[in-house]
C-alpha cells in the first residue's frame, strides 16, 4: 500500500506532466482552482491520468467535493487502500 508522500509524489508527476507547472512545494491546504490556478479542464485531465495510475474512479459527486489538495490526497488514499491487494498500484 502507498503512504500518503508516496501519493502526494505521483500527484504532483502528474500534475506537473499535464499542466507544465512546477509543483515541488504541494501543500494540502492549497486550493485547487483557486490557488494553484487548475480550471475545469485541468481538474478532469488530471483526474483521469489519476485514475488509469491508480486504477480507482473517482465518482462525479466525489470530484465535486474537492476543493484542496488534501482533499483530493484523502479520495485517493481512500480509493487505493480499498482496492484488493493484486489491484493496488
Amino acid at each position: 500500500m502507498a503512504d500518503r508522500a508516496a501519493i502526494r509524489q505521483t500527484l504532483i508527476e502528474l500534475m506537473e506532466a499535464d499542466t507544465g507547472e512546477n509543483y515541488a512545494n504541494l501543500d494540502d491546504s492549497k486550493k485547487l482552482r483557486e490557488e494553484l490556478g487548475l480550471d475545469s479542464v485541468d481538474v478532469v485531465s488530471i483526474v483521469s491520468q489519476i485514475e488509469r495510475h491508480f486504477r480507482i474512479r473517482l465518482s462525479q459527486d466525489e470530484l465535486l467535493k474537492l476543493v484542496s489538495v488534501g482533499d483530493l490526497l484523502d479520495l485517493m488514499i481512500a480509493k487505493v487502500t480499498a482496492l484488493p491487494p493484486t489491484q493496488a498500484a
